[in-house]
Parts: C-alpha cells; structure tokens; sequence
C-alpha cells in the first residue's frame, strides 16, 4: 500500500508569520496534533507539533520580588520579565517550527512512513510532490490502514 492512500490529503497549513497562539487554536478545533509550515508559494519550510509549542524558545523568567507594605519591588527589574513575556505572546511559527522535516512522497510505501516514524519518534510527516506539500501522514492514518486491511481480510 502507497502513502497516498492513506494520507490526509485536505490538509491544514501555516505560515511562517502565523502566531503560536492561533496554531494552538488550530490544533483544538480540528484536534491535531502539527501543522506544515509553508510559504508563499506552497512549499515546505517547516513544521509546528504541540511539542513544539511546548518546549521551544518560550520560556518566561518571573521576576523575584518583595513586598513591603502594600508595595511590591521587583528585584532585577521588571523589564526583561516584559520583554519575555512579549516574545511568547508574539511568537510565531517560523520561531518555533522544526526547519528539518523529515518526508515522504505520495508512491512512498506505507512501510517506509512507519519505519521513518519508529526511528525518528515522530506522529506525522508531511507527504510532498517535489517541495510543495500534498499531505500529510500520521501514526493514526496507518493504524486505520491496518485496521481496514485485517475488516477487509475478514470477508
């Protein structure tokens, strides 16, 4: 069996400037897991996954502080605290994305996707046609795979 028949070809995309914020709205609305990041022209920069989102680059450094009365003094200033914050809430997916995404072409065999998958611990690889992507396939499109090979085997 081919990529291409199992893969997800209606495909939810970014781009490099969308906001971390609104990818991770995506991802609950359409309860996905990663999006493709691609540019103008429709290829392949890049990916988001919520692990991504996790652990890249956003990491906010509170402030210390006392309070003295009913004020409170921020030790080491409060302007890099700000400043973080600021780059969290702007951050986009060309700040957070993977730049080296692993592939599959549409004729791949499905065998090829699953090992890529295994070795790599990675859920979903964007299925492209030269640059440009036209899918994407994830540990759930080959489970369902196999799931409808065996109901078929079963007639």
């Amino acid at each position: 069996m081919k990529v291409k028949d199992v893969m997800t070809k209606n495909i939810i995309t970014v781009k490099p400037d969308t906001p971390v914020k609104d990818i991770a709205d995506i991802f609950l609305k359409h309860n996905i897991g990663g999006v493709p990041v691609v540019d103008e022209n429709g290829e392949l920069t890049g990916i988001v996954t919520e692990s991504d989102l996790i652990v890249k680059d956003i990491k906010i450094h509170f402030p210390t502080y006392i309070q003295l009365l009913d004020a409170i003094i921020y030790l080491g200033g409060i302007k890099r605290f700000e400043e973080e914050f600021r780059k969290a809430i702007g951050a986009t997916a060309e700040q957070v994305m993977t730049k080296n995404v692993y592939t599959v072409k549409p004729e791949s065999d499905i065998e090829e996707a699953a090992t890529l998958m295994f070795e790599k611990h990675i859920s979903r690889i964007p299925v492209v046609e030269g640059k440009k992507v036209v899918g994407i396939i994830s540990k759930r499109d080959i489970i369902k795979s196999i799931v409808g090979e065996s109901e078929s085997n079963k007639e």
